[in-house]
């Protein structure tokens, strides 16, 4: 167990936790939304504390981050949890796993020390926090990435933007990118399918941004949900109205977990959506898992020089010099070195 941070005594027996925006109120010896922070005896635990369940190599593509250090790659890992109970989670083996007070905590006890040598023997530049919602596993999270500066590598995050104000400032420090899902664009998909809201997850997008993380937005596109042009529309000005430079990334959905009803998104529709992205006025929209299916590549936003050439994850030629265009000189919003 490790005390968790992000939290407010009540009373002898009940605290509110502070970490995400659920502010769960937890009574003794019961756990907050997540599953996997605990009141026990007036104090908040975290559970999962350096218990990793998931540890790969990944492209820094498939975070989806395509303005992060192309080429590279990340080390990527997680614990078991998650402040969401999206109805089309791809990783609810280990995001749904924990029960309130119940399901015994899995994971492989592991330092920052040695999460941070294990990114460079495999000659990762970066760490990525991932799979689950990564701010459940704060404290831990944040340890490795302090560490991971120290060694001179990049942290960032993929999230559902659901931290609170108070971490989302803790964090910027050391984090060097994020990639946050806008799900949806209306409250009723938010409470519905992920038992949330959607206003924190703007709060979070335009509070990040504002303290220098760089910030890169994916929507992933459900058939008959939230896929009316006119959502997708207003998901792009919103955008906008941040950074017209922040990347959307508009993926296709396949049918899982309790969505399995569900058809895939065709292609047609992301096709559309990157073009309504571009009449809003953003500089950088991509398509995603439909790999060939165009759109992954990143052009100069002023003359068109083909950038970066991409199939799926793997880079196929990257233009760039020094972050600018090689033709017009325009320079490129992104973290390149």
């Amino acid at each position: 167990m490790h005390e968790a941070r992000f939290y407010e005594k009540l009373s002898a027996n009940q605290i509110r936790c502070g970490l995400c925006n659920h502010h769960c109120t937890i009574v003794d010896t019961k756990r907050g939304l997540c599953g996997v922070r605990e009141n026990r005896g007036g104090s908040l635990f975290s559970l999962v504390y350096g218990k990793t369940v998931a540890e790969h190599i990944d492209p820094i593509e498939k975070k989806p981050l395509f303005h992060v250090l192309p080429g590279s790659l990340s080390y990527s890992i997680s614990t078991v949890g998650c402040n969401f109970k999206c109805d089309h989670c791809q990783n609810f083996e280990i995001s749904q796993s924990p029960q309130k007070g119940a399901a015994e905590i899995t994971g492989h006890l592991r330092t920052p020390a040695e999460i941070v040598a294990a990114a460079e023997a495999a000659r990762c530049r970066s760490i990525s926090y991932t799979y689950v919602e990564p701010t459940i596993f704060y404290e831990f999270a944040y340890d490795c990435a302090v560490a991971a500066r120290q060694s001179g590598l990049k942290n960032v995050f993929v999230s559902n933007g659901y931290m609170s104000p108070a971490a989302g400032r803790d964090l910027a420090p050391v984090l060097d990118g994020i990639n946050i899902d806008i799900k949806a664009f209306t409250e009723q998909f938010y409470h519905q399918v992920c038992k949330a809201r959607l206003a924190p997850v703007l709060d979070t997008v335009r509070l990040l941004h504002g303290l220098g993380v760089w910030v890169e937005i994916t929507t992933l596109i459900i058939p008959g949900l939230n896929d009316s042009l006119a959502e997708l529309r207003e998901i792009a000005r919103f955008i906008y109205s941040v950074d017209p430079a922040m990347p959307w990334h508009v993926t296709a959905f396949h049918p899982t977990y309790k969505m399995l009803d569900r058809q895939p998104t065709p292609a047609s529709i992301l096709h559309k959506a990157r073009e309504i992205g571009h009449e809003e006025g953003l500089r950088f929209v991509y398509n995603g898992n439909i790999p060939g299916a165009g759109g992954e590549n990143t052009t100069c936003p002023s003359c068109g020089t083909l950038l970066i050439e991409r199939l799926g994850f793997k880079i196929i030629d990257n233009r760039l010099e020094d972050g600018h265009c090689p033709s017009c000189k325009e320079a490129i919003e992104g973290v390149w070195s």
